[in-house]
């Protein structure tokens, strides 16, 4: 008898006790995070200044970077619980349906193309294609660039919608990566650089280059920037476009903006209305 009362007791304390750390798991793991202490995987760009850049000692800023953080924070999740991962262009629909990222901020216009294998939250942005010159450059229509040197990346839509309609006579050179354009037009081997003028902004806004360039200020596309969510994940879509909403709403949007773009003299669209999904 004495035997089975001390084993009782035993049994009574050590319920106790694993009742006990349990319930102080469970508090620390949602302290202060919806997000349950766990991580989330955020696609963006690590090569466009202004908008998603990876730099030298291993942080990430710009515009993409800022709206990604403000969205992570309203979904639960604090900027330590974001993981960074390099989505390039190519790889954007395939990173969603692998699962690699829950969502990806990443200059990625919305088309109809792309709706048929993602879902967009959004738009964030309304970008438009644009030349940057040099600041005392006397380009200021598209047509000036007919005989004049124009740079874009290799198989850029931009450059040829420029030679196909507006300046047919511009002499296109195509380079690997814009940081070469923009090298091309600081030495004078190039004349104007074209794509979005977010994407231009964002180089012009690099302290290397204060000052020197300028966006001509054409609006010759529009280019519709969208938040990318795994194709069927509506509900992730509808807690993202709630985030955009209070990001508008409260200011951050346009701090964001200007904080990031404003240096080359960014003229940006209002925010346009979330959730209305261009056709």
């Amino acid at each position: 008898m004495k035997l089975r009362k001390v084993t009782a007791a035993s049994a009574v304390v050590l319920a106790l006790a694993l009742s006990a750390t349990a319930c102080g798991s469970n508090d620390k793991k949602d302290e202060g995070s919806s997000g349950g202490g766990g991580k989330v995987k955020v696609g963006i760009k690590f090569d466009q200044p202004g908008l998603g850049l990876k730099q030298p000692d291993g942080s990430y800023a710009g515009f993409d970077v800022d709206v990604a953080t403000y969205v992570a924070k309203e979904l639960g999740y604090k900027p330590d619980q974001i993981e960074w991962v390099e989505t390039k262009s190519a790889d954007r629909e395939n990173a969603l349906a692998r699962g690699d990222v829950k969502f990806i901020v990443a200059t990625y216009s919305i088309n109809d193309e792309r709706k048929q294998k993602v879902d967009f939250a959004g738009p964030y942005l309304l970008a438009h294609q644009d030349l940057l010159v040099k600041a005392d450059s006397n380009i200021s229509k598209g047509t000036d660039l007919n005989g004049k040197k124009l740079c874009s990346v290799t198989g850029s839509t931009s450059a040829q919608n420029v030679q196909k309609s507006i300046a047919p006579k511009a002499n296109l050179k195509e380079n690997a990566g814009y940081s070469e354009c923009i090298a091309g037009l600081q030495s004078g081997a190039v004349d104007a650089v074209t794509t979005d003028d977010s994407i231009l902004a964002g180089f012009a806004s690099q302290d290397k280059y204060k000052g020197q360039f300028k966006l001509a200020g054409l609006k010759l596309s529009n280019e519709n920037y969208g938040i990318g969510v795994k194709k069927g994940d509506t509900a992730t879509v509808d807690k993202i476009n709630s985030a955009l909403e209070k990001m508008v709403s409260d200011g951050s949007w346009d701090a964001a903006v200007k904080k990031n773009l404003g240096p080359a003299d960014y003229k940006n669209e209002p925010a346009p209305k979330i959730g209305n999904i261009v056709k």
